[in-house]
């Protein structure tokens, strides 16, 4: 069901979570979506996970949420900082892709002690963006977001996901989606991530053209600990392509936490 945490006065965060209610005696899991994007990226993971309570937001100015969206991971962090704050949502394992993924990560830097784990899924410590997907979103949207949307699932799911995809960006203000890709490739952790001291797993399609891989394995090098899965037969869009796959991991990671 959709439920909206109000920030301040000014933001209100629109969540999707379990349809009997949050339980105290469940691990709670926070899902943050990409650049574009919002919380139906992770429709295919709510079934499936109910054993354990989901909060899966929509960040400001993203589908439901009200706010103007921002231009920095960090700024982005600072939003799931007071939503686990001011939420029952306690010491969660916050699982998020792309964009999110970097906001998990951060997190987990700035605010590890709140949490209980992280799962970066298809992300990096930087996320270089190319200029030519920043000056597109701003100059000639629509065929821009549908170069990202080709781009970012493997060739044998093209047909059945791309255009989906796609029109699932364009929901969002594309300053937002602007501002959202301009935060990936400002980011640069890669001298703070060996400190990340929670249980993480890092998850990335084993074709990935958006983040690829070596992206993923190098975060599970650095953060002590970490395991690293790959998904065969998945581009960017873990979630969309290879659902039970994914499920199956993040249910095993969730049950091996104390």
């Amino acid at each position: 069901m959709i439920n909206f945490l109000e920030i301040d006065s000014s933001v209100k965060i629109n969540y999707w979570c379990n349809d009997g209610g949050f339980r105290a005696d469940r691990k709670n899991i926070i899902f943050v979506h990409g650049s574009g994007g919002d919380h139906t990226l992770w429709k295919n993971q709510f079934a499936e996970l109910q054993d354990f309570n989901i909060a899966a937001l929509d960040l400001p100015g993203h589908g439901q949420s009200s706010g103007k969206g921002e231009q920095s991971v960090e700024d982005y962090v600072e939003w799931i900082r007071r939503f686990v704050e001011k939420s029952e949502y306690k010491k969660p394992v916050v699982i998020g892709h792309s964009l999110g993924a970097a906001t998990s990560l951060v997190s987990a830097v700035k605010y590890g002690g709140l949490l209980s784990g992280i799962v970066p899924v298809g992300g990096g410590v930087t996320m270089p963006v190319n200029d030519v997907i920043l000056n597109g979103l701003r100059a000639k949207t629509e065929e821009t977001i549908a170069f990202i949307a080709k781009f970012s699932v493997t060739k044998d799911n093209r047909e059945k996901f791309s255009t989906v995809l796609a029109n699932d960006l364009l929901k969002t203000d594309p300053s937002i989606t602007y501002g959202d890709f301009l935060s990936c490739s400002k980011l640069d952790i890669t001298k703070v991530v060996s400190g990340i001291k929670l249980p993480a797993m890092v998850v990335c399609g084993s074709e990935d053209k958006m983040t690829p891989p070596d992206l993923s394995r190098y975060i599970a090098e650095q953060i002590p600990g970490a395991k690293l899965v790959l998904i065969d037969g998945a581009g960017h869009y873990v979630m969309w392509e290879k659902p039970k796959e994914l499920n199956a991991a993040i249910i095993a990671f969730m049950r091996s936490l104390g």
